[in-house]
């Protein structure tokens, strides 16, 4: 049973994960379309009884309107529904930045519009919002992890083999980055730096910081592994053959130190993603209009949206079960 569960978790990470890959095939509607008229619109239902009782096996959805007497207080219209129709001619976006297409997954007809995640202040969809803000969110903890562990193979590998002063300094950089604070030195950082930046710039000066900061715990725990690869009698006879030193950290070293570099990257991933949505969530990362989970959390420092929009904690809620299976996954590692 435990097994199955953890597959369970492990293939809903790989869902959403997959989901933010294609976002522009998922989502129905683009991040930027606002809906003035519906802000702060519930999720939408699906249906397959209308109005007057008749059964659909196609879902239906309807129109949502709000009441007069009460802006903030909506209601479904069950006279005006439309199918759910699914492969739909939409807006354009483009797959993995390479390929341009219209083609979205499900969509409706108007006057109706399917908001499953609700809407925002400015009646924008959430649920496409959430997914292509997972592309920034998920995709900059994944980068930032890449570069971290570069940067930590580099250094642990050089301080490892050469040893002497190399191994000394390369050390002595390492403890001085364990000591500091990493959130508040992301923080120093990112206060230095001009916050008037594009979305791009913004995005690369994230996964940039991210990604140096973090190098030193990966490159100990490597030194340690080629310490005592170097040491192997395979290793010694490969060296007294002839083989460079290229050739021993090539063919050798760093094929023991593979286990070590994905069990760390299967724990950092979740550790940069959240420090990506909590520098969102302040104000100095990713800023509107492009979308990030954490700049459509920063709405809930809004003590009215806080107690009356739930829908809008999901960005959030997704962070669960994304850090629950890479821990499983850094667990299978081990």
């Amino acid at each position: 049973m435990k097994r199955w569960c953890k597959i369970g978790v492990l293939a809903g990470v790989g869902a959403i994960h997959l989901a933010v890959l294609f976002a522009g095939f998922v989502a129905p509607y683009d991040v930027a379309q606002q809906n003035r008229a519906l802000p702060y619109a519930p999720p939408g239902h699906i249906h397959f009884v209308d109005a007057r009782g008749n059964i659909h096996l196609r879902p239906l959805a309807c129109a949502v309107a709000s009441r007069p007497e009460v802006p903030d207080e909506y209601f479904e219209d069950r006279n005006e529904c439309r199918p759910v129709r699914l492969l739909v001619r939409g807006g354009q976006y483009e797959i993995l930045g390479i390929l341009k297409s219209n083609l979205h997954l499900f969509g409706v007809d108007a006057p109706v519009k399917l908001f499953l995640m609700g809407t925002d202040t400015y009646g924008r969809d959430v649920f496409s919002r959430f997914l292509f803000g997972g592309q920034v969110s998920l995709f900059a903890g994944i980068l930032a992890t890449v570069l971290t562990l570069a940067l930590g193979t580099i250094l642990g590998t050089a301080a490892g083999y050469c040893g002497k002063w190399v191994d000394s300094v390369i050390m002595r950089g390492a403890e001085l980055f364990l000591a500091l604070p990493w959130l508040y030195l992301l923080f120093a950082i990112r206060a230095f730096l001009p916050l008037s930046l594009n979305t791009k710039q913004a995005f690369l000066l994230l996964i940039t910081v991210i990604g140096v900061v973090g190098w030193a715990r990966p490159a100990r725990l490597i030194r340690a592994v080629v310490l005592s690869s170097r040491e192997r009698h395979y290793v010694l006879a490969a060296k007294l053959f002839g083989a460079s030193d290229l050739y021993l950290i090539r063919r050798h070293i760093l094929p023991d130190t593979y286990s070590i570099v994905l069990t760390q990257a299967a724990l950092l991933i979740p550790q940069y993603i959240l420090a990506e949505v909590m520098l969102s969530f302040l104000g100095l990362g990713i800023g509107e209009p492009a979308p990030s989970w954490g700049n459509m959390l920063s709405t809930l420092q809004q003590y009215s949206v806080l107690v009356s929009y739930w829908w809008l904690f999901l960005p959030g809620l997704v962070l669960v079960p994304i850090c629950l299976g890479y821990s499983l996954l850094a667990s299978d590692l081990t």
